[in-house]
């Protein structure tokens, strides 16, 4: 897979989050996707993004900077959203708040494998 055919991949599967077309997100994710070196499978994936989308209903994923170096990708996301109660420990508490996270993928048979994820924690205290 070249590196234009991985960001297209990414890109689609960014706007299958930001739709929430969870019927899709077999299409963009391995069946034993690890999610910060956790197998979470393709379940347990699902489940934290519902879960996500339940705790902070504004979600939205915006692609800031990507690279693609087969088979990897690197994201740098944008986030503006109000979560309802507590976010990462944090006492948000339905605040807007905006933060980025850094987030590093390994593709397979060109699904998702392995994500490894890096908020800011820091933007989202000093605005609190």
């Amino acid at each position: 897979m070249n590196k234009i055919d991985l960001s297209n991949v990414y890109r689609d599967y960014i706007a299958c989050l930001n739709k929430q077309d969870w019927l899709q997100l077999e299409q963009f994710v391995h069946d034993d996707v690890y999610y910060n070196d956790r197998r979470i499978g393709l379940s347990g994936y699902h489940a934290m993004l519902e879960r996500d989308f339940s705790e902070i209903p504004d979600l939205y994923f915006k692609i800031h900077l990507l690279i693609s170096d087969p088979p990897c990708v690197a994201s740098r996301l944008e986030f503006v959203c109000t979560p309802k109660g507590k976010f990462l420990g944090l006492p948000v508490n339905g605040k807007r708040v905006s933060f980025t996270e850094n987030v590093f993928y390994q593709f397979r048979e060109g699904k998702i494998e392995q994500v490894w994820s890096v908020i800011d924690k820091a933007a989202i205290e000093a605005q609190l």
